[in-house]
């Protein structure tokens, strides 16, 4: 992305630091899925003991990710996110030293807690590091640290947590998110060194906020009504052996990446067309994977092309946040945050449904009926004019630069 070399360094190395900790946070909130047996057998626990660990902060981040938000508007950003990623790394580390379960779930809850303020106020932190014209590859970049914690981290983690024991994976992700913390420390301005665009919406209007929550509750819903099963879709319905499972899943995971990378750039250039298309990608191969399902060549295709559907889709619809909140920044994309998070429920709850009343096939089917409805929305969604890039005086850029 061409913003990492046209830009002082001081920014992108607090850009690429807010990555990490993005990588952080997603991996260790999900990482226990990777260990439940090594850690139900170690803290004398049931493995659905040890689920409820990963249940219990997600629910805490939906929950409490807005009315936190709003509790914090008030404090300045460079102290808050410093002290947010002191939490993430103190409370990751007491998650690996804790001796029983119950100190276990308190110190994630903590983790939680810090991750619900973090993901509504990181978008508008990094977009105010840079001009408003490179917004969407600035999200791209942010977003594409949570997109690699399942593809990466995740897998990382418990091969880490097999080959010595759960609480070195613990320890490596804090001592991880310590050195983004020092990163931060001596990269991250005060305040936005290069305009103020971030911290309210460019264009604000609440109904077009709105329809963007509906288009992200819909399409996620839509994604995860089929991904939530795929287990069950490519052994039962296209016949894939359960050992190529982990191979299909990364190849979905680099997909993602890969349209996370795409979706950024084209968000810079047309932010209606870059919502509308990944939800068009996605609607079509769900159809597809309905129709063809039964073919392990095209199940396999059309899954990785949903991957690279959503991985697009994810910053175009957090440039559209920050292009229409109506009020502060920080507010609009905790609501997407939220959004994100009820399509999970709402997708995952359908697909399930779906599962147990009409078999495996047609949780595709179920998925792709969500996405045309988000399709709908996205596409009711009024186009705004590119962001120019201006001109930026000389004595300005080294002002920037030894700031």
């Amino acid at each position: 992305m061409t913003i990492l070399s046209d830009f002082d360094r001081r920014s992108v190395a607090a850009l690429l630091a807010l990555a990490v900790a993005a990588f952080c946070y997603v991996t260790v909130e999900t990482v226990p899925v990777g260990l439940l047996s090594e850690i139900a057998a170690d803290l004398d626990v049931s493995p659905s003991q040890v689920g409820l660990l990963v249940t219990g902060y997600s629910v805490t981040v939906a929950v409490l990710t807005l009315p936190l938000v709003k509790l914090v508007g008030n404090v300045p950003r460079r102290p808050l996110l410093l002290g947010l990623m002191a939490v993430l790394v103190a409370a990751t580390a007491l998650s690996a030293a804790a001796p029983t379960y119950e100190l276990l779930f308190a110190a994630r809850v903590a983790t939680a807690l810090s991750q619900a303020v973090f993901w509504g106020i990181v978008a508008p932190v990094a977009a105010g590091m840079f001009p408003a014209h490179v917004r969407g590859r600035v999200m791209a970049v942010v977003f594409t640290g949570g997109s690699i914690g399942p593809m990466l981290g995740v897998p990382a983690g418990t091969w880490l947590g097999q080959a010595a024991n759960w609480q070195t994976t613990f320890l490596a992700f804090s001592g991880l998110g310590l050195l983004a913390l020092l990163t931060l420390v001596t990269a991250l301005p005060a305040k936005p060194i290069r305009n103020e665009h971030a911290g309210r919406g460019t264009t604000p209007d609440a109904r077009q906020y709105t329809l963007v929550l509906v288009t992200s509750t819909l399409a996620v819903g839509g994604f995860f009504a089929a991904f939530t099963y795929t287990s069950t879709f490519v052994t039962a319905v296209a016949g894939i052996s359960a050992a190529l499972l982990g191979p299909l899943l990364l190849a979905r995971g680099l997909a993602d990446f890969g349209g996370i990378a795409a979706g950024g750039a084209l968000s810079d250039r047309n932010q209606r067309l870059a919502v509308a298309l990944p939800v068009g990608v996605l609607l079509a191969a769900l159809l597809a994977m309905f129709a063809f399902g039964t073919n392990p060549w095209a199940a396999a295709a059309t899954i990785i092309l949903t991957g690279l559907a959503m991985g697009a889709l994810i910053p175009a619809l957090q440039n559209r946040v920050m292009e229409f909140a109506p009020g502060s920044t920080d507010t609009a994309s905790a609501g997407n945050s939220i959004a994100f998070n009820i399509g999970i429920a709402l997708g995952s709850s359908l697909g399930g449904l779906t599962l147990t009343h009409a078999g495996p096939r047609s949780i595709a089917l179920t998925g792709a009926a969500l996405a045309l409805a988000a399709l709908a929305t996205a596409a009711s969604m009024k186009a705004t004019a590119r962001v120019e890039a201006e001109a930026e005086p000389v004595a300005d850029r080294a002002n920037v630069s030894e700031s």
